[in-house]
């Protein structure tokens, strides 16, 4: 059984930095493509990165491009999001998930195990 733990949720302050960590267990990690997504309070969960087996490929949202960085060690069988310049409006929780192709990339529905989530809050 897929299992995913996010980790590195808190609470900044408009303009500072967060890593966020997602370690996967029970599959073969190397070729699973990894995302992450977040919902906002009221808000459809949504898609923020992702990045193919080998890390050679990431896709972003653009509301992130430029400030978000998704990659990877299969050694470690973990993905990272490095968040910098965070906004008040980045404030979710946030989701790792992971699925075998990248077709569709930002598609929730193609994504078939997901994590428990891990909070993000930005303080203006």
């Amino acid at each position: 059984q897929v299992q995913l733990v996010e980790s590195g949720g808190g609470l900044v302050q408009a303009g500072g930095s967060l890593r966020l960590s997602c370690v996967a267990s029970g599959r073969t990690f190397s070729t699973d493509v990894m995302g992450w997504f977040r919902q906002a309070p009221g808000n459809e969960r949504v898609f923020v990165a992702a990045i193919s087996g080998s890390g050679g490929v990431t896709y972003y949202a653009d509301s992130v491009k430029g400030r978000f960085t998704i990659s990877r060690d299969n050694a470690k069988n973990t993905v990272w999001l490095q968040m910098n310049s965070l906004k008040p409006e980045d404030t979710a929780v946030y989701y790792c998930a992971t699925r075998k192709t990248l077709t569709n990339y930002d598609s929730i529905v193609l994504y078939r195990y997901w994590g428990q989530g891990t909070q993000v809050t930005v303080s203006s």
